[in-house]
């Protein structure tokens, strides 16, 4: 079997009898010796001392006087966030159970860094098995910020990381015979060359057609699939649309902080204009396969799934939205 995302660090856990990932001393000292985290030659005995402890005792409790005795204030700043988010995975005894708890308690005191890899290993966890490079792709829009690369009716995206460092209009390999000169050369996903993810999972440097009506919707579809399944414990059966057509928004999702927005107008019974109607990126019907797990008010109803860009044309999914936006009953029952 083919592995994939392995810099996210999936095989220094531990995995429950349910299937979720335990935290380890191994993961924990990972972080600790990020970059980040490693004292300067220059750096005071107290961060020395709480660098060396920490690296043999990862779970050791580290009181805020401590920290206080830090004496570079960016170092201060840096251990605390860290040991925050250490103290969060300790208190859960998963790392799903950890993110469900941090996302529903609408604090948002976790770094965005911290978020997206905490998504990415689980999202690891959760398509384990997956043999399907473009279910993989498409879910690296759960916590990679995308761009939106320009290319005749084709609705195309690249790893902002990636893309966006180098041009502001990066050529595709396919239109390299063009002619078109810039060093931004990215290499869209097709059956052609899927094969060549398995090594190059960890690299994002491949391109996802998200066209309506490709494989890129199908693929986010099953992915968003995996992530309802393994996080909330319910079956839901998710289809890629063209369109609304004059769909009753009874319920819907917002997949990123625009769409909500969006969403909102839709709801109340505005019309999109032109421009804005041109940043819905991708539509989405949800069902339950259990109809009784939704509330009373939806029913029967399915439920909208709306994914758009930003004004600069890219794409911040918040895949946390899927969990706490569904209308599921019992939905804080579930760790």
């Amino acid at each position: 079997m083919n592995d994939f995302w392995i810099a996210c660090g999936h095989h220094l856990l531990d995995r429950d009898e349910g299937g979720g990932l335990r935290v380890t001393d191994e993961f924990l000292k990972a972080y600790f010796a990020r970059p980040e985290l490693m004292p300067p030659d220059d750096a005071c005995p107290v961060e020395r001392r709480l660098h060396r402890e920490l690296l043999a005792d990862p779970r050791q409790a580290v009181s805020a006087g401590e920290i206080a005795g830090i004496v570079d204030a960016d170092a201060r700043e840096n251990w605390q966030l860290v040991l925050a988010f250490r103290d969060l995975l300790l208190r859960h005894p998963t790392l799903e159970a950890a993110y469900l708890a941090s996302v529903r308690s609408g604090t948002n005191d976790l770094p965005p860094l911290f978020v997206n890899q905490l998504v990415h290993v689980i999202l690891r966890n959760a398509l384990d098995g997956c043999d399907d490079p473009f279910v993989l792709r498409a879910a690296e829009l759960f916590f990679r910020t995308q761009r939106i690369l320009p290319h005749e009716q084709a609705l195309l995206l690249g790893d902002e990381e990636i893309v966006g460092g180098r041009s502001p209009t990066p050529v595709l390999s396919l239109m390299s015979m063009l002619g078109a000169t810039t060093d931004a050369v990215v290499e869209v996903l097709s059956e052609e060359n899927a094969g060549a993810y398995w090594q190059r999972s960890d690299q994002f440097d491949m391109a996802l057609d998200l066209t309506a009506g490709g494989r890129g919707p199908a693929a986010l579809a099953q992915a968003m699939t995996r992530w309802v399944s393994h996080l909330l414990g319910i079956d839901v059966v998710i289809e890629p649309l063209r369109a609304l057509h004059e769909a009753k928004l009874t319920w819907y999702v917002g997949l990123d902080a625009d769409a909500t927005r969006l969403g909102d107008r839709l709801w109340h019974g505005e019309d999109l204009g032109e421009r804005d109607a041109d940043r819905v990126l991708a539509l989405f019907r949800l069902s339950f396969a259990d109809s009784s797990r939704a509330l009373g008010g939806v029913g029967g109803e399915p439920v909208y799934l709306i994914l758009s860009m930003t004004a600069d044309q890219k794409l911040r999914m918040k895949p946390q939205n899927l969990l706490t936006g569904l209308p599921v009953k019992g939905l804080e029952m579930v760790t």
